[in-house]
């Protein structure tokens, strides 16, 4: 990820700041160019840089109205069709080439004293990030700038592993994720401390396709628990691996976007950038 990616992802996080602030009176080119100190004509370039699309396109995408009609289309059957052998390769993404192992009792017990984590830091579509893997798999993903407080946070769920801050397969691999050209990705595996039910909602999730959205009870209706929403909300925002695991995929009945572990704001820049990834 070039760091020329990386400034754009952070002009885009302001303007959509800037349109949240601002979306009632419809902002015009002009007016947000000038909120994120760019010329019209640069900020234009700068989303086509970054997303393929023109502004205006990429905030329908992040439009109440929009996330209305993705719900309405996918309820009855995104969970079915996400299995179809005719669903294209960017759709079904993570149905894919994702696979989770859980942890056994004995790899996370007394902190992970068990465990060799190898670590890196990242830079992504979205911001930086932290890439952690046992000899087994992904174990971590998560966004943050620093790097000091990046390792805190993961060291907190393992407290007791041994750490060495080396780019291994694994790391690799899932970081060509955030590439546009996904057909040399090999199978990616993620090795996770979970419950059964997390691993329930987790593995549930990688079956919304990409550009897709869907709702807390639905995906409790999908794992056979229609009144556990609660449940798999907590699951969903315990998920230790951003972006791999598409919990940033999952909204509100109302069609508003609804929170996120790494900022509502970094979750409707996902949203966009998939749904033009996959529309346009």
């Amino acid at each position: 990820m070039t760091e020329q990616a990386h400034a754009n992802y952070y002009r885009i996080a302001d303007a959509i700041d800037y349109l949240k602030d601002n979306f009632k009176h419809q902002p015009s080119l002009d007016e947000i160019a000038s909120a994120v100190n760019l010329s019209p004509f640069h900020f234009q370039r700068l989303f086509s840089e970054w997303v393929g699309v023109s502004p205006k396109k990429f905030m329908q995408y992040l439009s109440i109205e929009y996330a209305k009609g993705l719900l309405k289309n996918e309820q009855a059957t995104l969970f079915d069709t996400a299995h179809e052998t005719g669903l294209s390769g960017t759709g079904r993404l993570h149905d894919l080439f994702i696979a989770i192992e859980g942890m056994t009792p004995g790899e996370f017990k007394s902190g992970g004293e068990k465990l060799v984590i190898n670590y890196c830091f990242a830079e992504s579509p979205f911001g930086k990030l932290i890439v952690a893997s046992t000899v087994k798999g992904v174990c971590h993903i998560a966004f943050e700038e620093e790097e000091c407080k990046a390792f805190t946070n993961l060291k907190q769920y393992f407290p007791n592993a041994r750490y060495h801050q080396i780019v291994d397969k694994f790391q690799q691999n899932a970081l060509c994720l955030f590439q546009q050209d996904w057909t040399q990705l090999e199978k990616i595996k993620l090795h996770l401390k979970c419950t059964s039910f997390q691993l329930k909602v987790w593995e549930c999730l990688l079956k919304i396709p990409m550009g897709d959205v869907t709702t807390y009870g639905a995906i409790a209706n999908q794992i056979g628990n229609p009144n556990a929403s609660r449940a798999v909300g907590t699951a969903i925002g315990s998920n230790p691996v951003a972006f791999l695991i598409p919990c940033h995929r999952v909204i509100q009945a109302s069609g508003n976007i609804g929170g996120y572990m790494w900022g509502s704001t970094r979750k409707s820049a996902i949203l966009g950038w998939e749904a033009a990834k996959v529309r346009e």
